[in-house]
């Protein structure tokens, strides 16, 4: 598959990916009091533009593949990524598997084979203000030496951090402190998944057997939502919105392809299950808006899918060759972040659905109008005026 401007193949698989917060970039901008000294009353740099950060590489062993954590770049208006990364961080022998992007744009996390290891953004302040990442000091001894790690996530405010284990352990952790709050060991035979709820007070975890929900504070599990004959859960989103009409959204499997359920947050009850797609999803997300679900499957399509009636919206197929391994919104829900094991990334706009109702309903009532008016003049109801006229 070649190049195109919107999708790249940066010589590494891809297993995580995510979009640099504006918060972090907006600090690559802030001119410091030597800057503003140096340039007197010149204006300020421009925005860097945005950025994607990726996670990959060949594993242990000689490959040949190196592993690395991988930042590029990416222009909204002509909806092009830079054609090489605009920096590239080696991770030794160890394959940065899964990755954590700080909502606060402090840094990222990312588990390695036996340990999890923390990033900090690294600005040049040259004149092109470039992006990229720098091993941190921080030692993170909770999480030394404890296997491989599934899954992470921060709340949203960034002041929770859970983590999942292949060993089917589950902890979350005070951010920066590292204070352990829950510590789950038999969680599941394998943790798969994580989210936390949108005000931070439930954690859902995905693994073998059922979604299990955690009470945060509590350090305790409060529901299991329960599988449906055959079906094998994936992975889970809560909707981005605190509302009463807050949902859960479970990606599952069966002989018949694959689906989303919803689930209420209030009685942890299956609202609605729908098919969606008949190969295996391989990843899936919400965008922050909450409007829209993103779904890739094993054979490289990528699906757009409406929150509200789980329709699909939108189908790239084959955008990846292989796998799809993760999938990321931007934080204005404009775009769709894509990596497969292919080694390629792509960038998709999101298209607006186009509201065909309104004129639908006005074509609707044109035609009963001229019926009503051809049934009236057929049968003298009309002035003769009208009548005449139209005769």
């Amino acid at each position: 598959m070649a190049d195109s401007a919107n999708s790249k193949n940066y010589g590494v698989p891809i297993y995580g990916a995510g979009w640099v917060p504006p918060s972090a970039l907006r600090s690559a901008v802030e001119p410091s009091a030597d800057d503003e000294k140096d340039d007197g009353d010149k204006s300020s740099s421009s925005a860097p533009g945005n950025y994607v950060v990726l996670a990959g590489g060949g594993g242990e062993g000689n490959s040949g593949i190196r592993n690395a954590l991988i930042v590029a770049q990416f222009d909204f208006d002509s909806n092009v990524l830079s054609d090489e990364p605009v920096a590239r961080l080696g991770t030794g022998g160890d394959l940065p598997y899964r990755m954590a992007v700080h909502p606060g744009g402090e840094g990222l996390m990312c588990s390695l084979p036996k340990s999890c290891r923390w990033f900090d953004w690294d600005f040049q302040t040259a004149e092109s203000r470039s992006l990229g990442l720098r091993s941190s000091e921080k030692v993170l001894e909770p999480l030394d030496d404890v296997g491989q790690q599934l899954a992470l996530t921060f709340n949203n405010e960034g002041s929770l951090l859970a983590v999942g284990g292949e060993d089917g352990k589950l902890r979350v952790f005070k951010w920066p402190s590292m204070e352990n709050i829950l510590d789950q060991a038999n969680a599941h035979a394998s943790v798969k998944d994580l989210d936390f709820s949108p005000d931070g007070k439930c954690l859902a975890s995905v693994g073998s057997g059922p979604c299990r929900i955690w009470d945060v504070s509590k350090s305790t599990s409060v529901a299991s939502l329960t599988k449906e004959n055959d079906e094998i859960f994936g992975y889970c989103r809560f909707s981005p919105i605190n509302d009463e009409n807050q949902v859960l959204y479970i990606t599952t499997m069966q002989d018949q392809g694959g689906s989303i359920s919803k689930w209420s947050t209030t009685t942890w009850r299956r609202i609605k299950s729908k098919r969606v797609v008949r190969d295996p999803i391989c990843a899936f997300n919400i965008s922050p808006n909450g409007k829209l679900l993103a779904i890739g499957t094993i054979e490289g399509d990528v699906l757009v899918v409406s929150s509200n009636n789980l329709q699909v919206q939108n189908v790239v197929k084959k955008a990846h060759l292989g796998l799809v391994t993760t999938l990321k919104f931007s934080e204005d829900s404009r775009a769709l972040l894509s990596a497969s094991l292919d080694s390629r990334v792509r960038v998709t706009i999101i298209k607006e659905e186009k509201k065909s109702g309104l004129s639908l309903w006005i074509v609707i009532l044109v035609l009963l109008i001229a019926i009503a008016v051809y049934y009236a003049a057929s049968n003298g109801i009309l002035p003769l005026e009208l009548n005449s006229i139209l005769k």
